[in-house]
């Protein structure tokens, strides 16, 4: 049976280029076919600023909109988010979902895909990484950087990156292969 990745939409602005991004990561995914892929849009959960009144860690949610990001990310063994930079960090609708959580994140495997300019959003992939090794997920080192992603995305909003983003894609699915693996003795302790 094979893990299951989940590709998170770290954006929920409206117009916002993570779309796009988001279904070629989760289109190349598929066609890696080392994982069950499923992609999650923030935008669709509808999380408010952490209005849960007990900590995460206890896991006694009382809105809907947490049971339902809690089930979808605690059935999955690996993430992929897919990140935009703003202002030299990640989304903070971002950073709002995954604090929402604690348990749910523990012991899988993490990777970032990141779109911004020249720098590719590599800043807020690196502050990223850091949060995600906070909640207990290993955050792999190969990040996925897209400098200039406007020029990758057609008028159709389909998303066609350069060949060594392509490449840098697959190193990276390849480590969540196998890092999900290994920490799934974990998970089912």
């Amino acid at each position: 049976m094979k893990n299951k990745l989940s590709v998170i939409i770290g954006s929920t602005r409206p117009g916002r280029a993570g779309v796009p991004v988001a279904k070629w990561v989760y289109s190349e995914a598929v066609s890696h076919g080392a994982f069950d892929v499923e992609l999650l849009d923030l935008a669709e959960f509808g999380l408010p600023l952490l209005d849960e009144p007990k900590h995460p860690r206890l896991q006694q949610y009382e809105h809907e909109h947490t049971k339902r990001w809690s089930k979808a990310i605690g059935a999955a063994d690996a993430f992929l988010f897919v990140t935009p930079e703003y202002d030299y960090f990640t989304s903070a609708a971002l950073v709002n979902a995954l604090q929402f959580l604690s348990i749910e994140w523990r012991y899988k495997a993490a990777g970032v895909v990141s779109y911004g300019g020249i720098s590719g959003g590599l800043r807020a992939s690196q502050e990223l990484r850091q949060l995600i090794g906070n909640l207990n997920m290993m955050a792999i080192p190969q990040t996925v950087p897209v400098p200039f992603f406007t020029k990758f995305i057609s008028d159709e909003k389909i998303f066609a990156p350069e060949p060594p983003v392509k490449e840098g894609l697959t190193l990276a699915l390849d480590e969540l292969t196998k890092w999900s693996g290994a920490l799934k003795s974990l998970r089912t302790e």
